[in-house]
């Protein structure tokens, strides 16, 4: 699982993963950053370390070309702030901030975002939300959850939970408690399908090898759910799913029921946009939301879609064509574009 997640985040060129680890290239013998603007090797080649000593150790070099083993002076700058934004204990304003680092603060939100993909107010609230959920997870009441990681009020926990959580505090407090999910699983062009509904609407169409395997990361996930199987309750989804991996022009206008942060849902719902047998660069989709800085924001949320084909984040692909990651393999991603641009 943590091999996966660093191998998406190399794939997105990930420059917030800078400096956590670096990833080491058997057949050339170098080792990078993770933001390393150089051609992605294989997947099988690739081996990840904590640091460059331990690549080093291992046998590797430094790559010359991204320099691991330096940190710019903006990466210093960013890093400093996130430290004392991890630090604080009340809500820290960007001209404090600013002053910490050393750093104007247009320069200062500029350069953090381009990190991080958030501003340091919205790094900030992010941060909150994530201290919410670890006191909720270890049996808080919510009143203390909210107070201790710096809210205000419930009012403004609750104005955030459907954005943050995909539900409310109290539910994600009881882990999905409550909730009712259906799945089926069913064999398709791409292998094994597994569609997940709730009342409201899909909450998960995944690909894997296996079902068993597909329904174990499910029950996971969503594990104080009340989860079972129920082909006839997701069919009326299967059908126009299965009908666009064959590469039919079909609509998927599906309700879905889904977490995701304002930034991620800005995102999918560009992605929706996107002509059937038709791509964009992560770095059209970036200027379509009105944030040229933003590529590995987007392409963190199209890594984080919960949902394949009904957001087709497979019609996203690298400014030179190729098609880089995708969450459930590119040798899918790749059948996908052939078929869609086949029909059309």
């Amino acid at each position: 699982m943590q091999f996966e997640m660093q191998w998406q985040q190399v794939m997105a060129r990930d420059a917030r993963q800078d400096g956590r680890f670096v990833f080491a290239v058997r057949t050339t013998g170098i080792y990078c950053r993770p933001s390393c603007p150089s051609r992605r090797p294989r997947r099988d080649s690739v081996e990840f370390f904590a640091n460059p000593q331990q690549a080093e150790r291992a046998g590797y070099r430094a790559c010359l070309r991204c320099r691991p083993t330096e940190i710019s002076a903006q990466a210093k700058a960013v890093m400093q702030a996130r430290e004392l934004l991890d630090g604080a204990e009340t809500v820290t304003t960007l001209a404090e901030l600013s002053q910490r680092v050393g750093v104007s603060p247009f320069h200062l939100q500029r350069l953090f975002k381009r990190a991080t993909g958030l501003s340091p107010c919205e790094y900030q609230s992010a941060r909150r939300m994530q201290q919410v959920k670890r006191g909720l997870r270890k049996g808080d009441n919510v009143t203390t959850a909210l107070y201790d990681a710096g809210f205000g009020s419930p009012s403004r926990l609750y104005e955030k939970a459907r954005q943050h959580l995909g539900m409310t505090p109290g539910i994600y407090r009881r882990a999905g408690a409550g909730m009712r999910i259906q799945y089926g699983i069913v064999a398709s062009p791409l292998g094994r399908l597994l569609v997940a509904v709730t009342p409201r609407g899909l909450c998960a169409v995944r690909f894997g090898e296996s079902a068993g395997e597909l329904e174990r990361e499910l029950r996971a996930e969503f594990h104080a759910a009340e989860v079972h199987r129920d082909d006839t309750a997701v069919r009326r989804y299967l059908q126009p799913l299965l009908a666009s991996l064959r590469g039919e022009r079909v609509t998927l206008d599906l309700p879905l029921d889904v977490r995701a942060t304002a930034f991620q849902k800005k995102v999918w719902d560009e992605l929706k946009k996107i002509p059937h047998g038709e791509t964009r660069s992560y770095g059209e989709v970036a200027r379509a939301i009105g944030d040229d800085n933003a590529v590995r924001a987007v392409a963190r949320a199209c890594a984080s879609n919960p949902v394949a084909v009904v957001v087709p984040c497979h019609r996203v692909v690298r400014s030179d064509g190729n098609l880089a990651g995708y969450r459930w393999g590119v040798g899918r991603k790749k059948k996908l574009l052939e078929r869609e641009r086949q029909q059309s």
